[in-house]
């Protein structure tokens, strides 16, 4: 008896003691600046042994692939950022990225540098569908005329002229009537091309593609989404054109037409210089994560987005899994309906073998592609069909479970075949596989993490947009982790209560 109550006692102190563990863990890493020396990456050459960082799918990316020949290891991120974050901590030897990103970066982290060799020079243009030839025409006609008048000019100088930078604004001429929708695919972790600030999204790109709409007559609007996610986008017809600092190549042409290019951009390299890190200020640090820019908006917002999916997706996965639990426990136990149970497991079979983020995508790319749906009520129906199958199961597992006897007693009673599943094996197998449900929407919430990949502001895309801004790791990245462990605490605790009042009530 005193080893059970001992054992109860811990299992509510594990939370707690984690969660210290945590704080304790960020506090010591957030403490530790051992320095990482200077990269061996002096010159170009040099890449072709080094260990080299890139954003995926950019054009980095495809030019430094050209070095694993020579014997260079490249290493994708899904982030500038994190490519940055890396080359900080030592794991690569330099990031290729574009100049002006690049000078973002080195401005805030006095360690880092770029080499005064330049990569490569290339050309930005934004892509649009292939078979949409008259907005590529149309595209190019504005392109031009912003050209000619000099806002094209005015707007590059806006953002990195060093006597106009934050002095001449873009600003739409009154009088437009819009007449439909422009809707542009970026990804707004690109300084100073896009980019969020103050919870817009702004930028050389965004207001180039605003003036753009303007001359077209249309209102501009901005989805905002992973970099390798544009062009299919496009391609799907999610948006009409991708405008993210995007260089044509070969490979992207046999996919994606290009308008023009509209300005000229250098690849660089950037390298650790040797110099020590700024030293960690715990009170700064928190400023800078949460309060400038009220960054902590982003989490909240994403909270929400994350509890709003989930709760849906729970409501669709317990009524959808319930039905097909009981049509297939139905099917087992007299032996009917091969076909529709062959149906059923044949849809578990897809979706348990299949990953969630990819049913996420096929969901939203490809059977809702021709659909301007809402992004949240997509990832609320890809969870909601994912976690139903795995709810069908483990439903159908509790009714197996219970004596075949208790339903011949109540068939034997009168009760139709659906009162006696409803009254008499429904409530005692909810009651076996209560923890099972339980562990089921834990899994569920923390699923939701992949809603980034089309664009959603979810929780944990919330922490990599402030991640992005403040080139910090510990503080997005354990506010995260520690929202989620609270969140998953409380619904431990509220399952582990229901479970008891329903073993105290079978008591009674």
């Amino acid at each position: 008896m005193k080893g059970n109550m001992k054992q109860k006692r811990l299992r509510k102190l594990f939370p707690l003691l984690l969660l210290v563990v945590m704080l304790a863990g960020l506090l010591t890493g957030c403490g530790d600046k051992s320095e990482v020396g200077a990269s061996n990456v002096k010159k170009v050459d040099d890449l072709e042994t080094a260990t080299i960082g890139v954003q995926l799918g950019t054009t980095g990316d495809i030019y430094a692939s050209d070095y694993k020949e020579t014997g260079a290891t490249i290493q994708q991120f899904n982030k500038g950022a994190d490519a940055v974050q890396a080359l900080k901590q030592g794991k690569i030897d330099c990031v290729v990225i574009d100049e002006q990103p690049a000078k973002a970066f080195v401005e805030r982290n006095r360690d880092l540098s770029i080499l005064e060799e330049d990569f490569v020079k290339e050309e930005y243009a934004i892509c649009i569908a292939k078979d949409n030839d008259q907005l590529l025409k149309k595209v190019n006609k504005a392109l031009n005329e912003l050209k000619k008048d000099g806002t094209l000019k005015q707007i590059i100088g806006n953002y990195i002229g060093d006597s106009t930078k934050g002095k001449q604004p873009y600003e739409s001429p009154e009088g437009i009537e819009y007449k439909g929708k422009l809707v542009m695919a970026t990804n707004a972790e690109f300084e100073p091309y896009e980019y969020r600030e103050d919870g817009k999204i702004v930028g050389i790109d965004v207001e180039m593609a605003t003036a753009v709409a303007d001359k077209l007559g249309m209102e501009l609007e901005i989805q905002d989404m992973q970099f390798d996610s544009i062009i299919t986008a496009v391609q799907s017809g999610k948006a009409d054109m991708g405008v993210a600092g995007m260089t044509v190549t070969e490979d992207r042409l046999k996919n994606i037409n290009f308008s023009d290019p509209y300005t000229t951009a250098t690849q660089v390299i950037i390298v650790r210089n040797g110099k020590s890190a700024t030293a960690f200020d715990l009170s700064e640090s928190i400023k800078n994560n949460f309060i400038t820019d009220a960054r902590w908006k982003y989490l909240a917002n994403g909270l929400l987005t994350t509890i709003q999916i989930t709760f849906f997706a729970v409501i669709i996965g317990i009524v959808l899994g319930f039905i097909i639990a009981i049509i297939r426990s139905s099917c087992d136990m007299t032996g009917k309906a091969k076909l529709i149970n062959w149906i059923m497991k044949a849809y578990l079979t897809i979706i348990r073998g299949t990953p969630a983020m990819i049913q996420l995508l096929i969901i939203y790319y490809v059977i809702f592609a021709a659909t301007n749906i809402n992004k949240v009520l997509v990832a609320t129906i890809a969870f909601g069909l994912n976690s139903s199958a795995y709810i069908a199961e483990i439903v159908r597992s509790g009714i197996m479970s219970i004596d075949p006897g208790q339903f011949e007693a109540g068939r034997s009673l009168g009760f139709t075949y659906v009162q006696t599943m409803r009254y008499f094996i429904l409530p005692q197998a909810f009651k076996n596989v209560l923890p099972a449900l339980g562990n089921e929407f834990i899994v569920l919430l923390k699923e939701t993490s992949i809603s980034g990949y089309i664009g959603i502001m979810d929780l944990t895309r919330g922490g990599d947009f402030i991640r992005s801004r403040t080139y910090e790791a510990f503080f997005p990245l354990i506010t995260v982790a520690l929202i989620y462990l609270i969140i998953v605490v409380g619904l431990s605790t509220m399952v582990g209560r229901l479970e008891r009042r329903l073993k105290n009530d079978e008591r009674q």
